[in-house]
């Protein structure tokens, strides 16, 4: 398999949000499980339409790059630079599900992290969820080297009662 991570062009955008939606539905998935039926659809009323919607903005405002391998694109990284924090965030990434388990992940946020040494910056972050379906991203960061801080988000439906 030929391998290789490049910048992001815009005639990429469609790959990249159908790739993204393809690799998140899992994620989308375990999330109604922990929240349940009620919460969820308050929470994700349209999870699809968001998230293309989010990384669409993401592509326009942050730096990107795409994995290619054999010819198409596998994946992306899409980075905040923020110099007058001397930090970089590895704001989204995802691989498509067809070819998970290759090391795509590992690769582009291993080149997220050296872009961020290249521009001198002294801290990388990246934030990702404690459920189920975002276990092998917390495994590829912990891979890179970064440590974990847990945080934990509340949510609750208020009923028609509310006053």
């Amino acid at each position: 398999m030929s391998s290789d991570v490049r910048e992001y062009r815009s005639a990429d955008e469609e790959r990249v949000i159908e790739l993204s939606l393809d690799a998140w539905e899992p994620v989308f998935a375990a999330c109604a499980q922990v929240l349940g039926a009620d919460l969820n659809a308050r929470v994700y009323p349209d999870w699809r339409a968001h998230q293309a919607a989010a990384v669409g903005d993401a592509l326009e405002e942050n730096d990107t790059w795409v994995s290619i391998d054999d010819g198409t694109i596998s994946g992306f990284v899409n980075v905040i630079f923020d110099e007058a924090e001397d930090s970089g965030e590895i704001y989204m990434i995802a691989v498509d599900p067809t070819v998970h388990r290759r090391g795509i992940a590992s690769r582009l946020t291993e080149f997220a992290v050296a872009e961020m040494v290249r521009r001198g910056l002294s801290l990388a972050t990246v934030a990702t969820g404690g459920d189920p379906g975002h276990a092998a991203a917390r495994a590829t960061y912990e891979k890179a080297g970064f440590t974990p801080f847990p945080q934990v988000w509340y949510a609750k439906v208020l009923g028609s009662d509310r006053q």
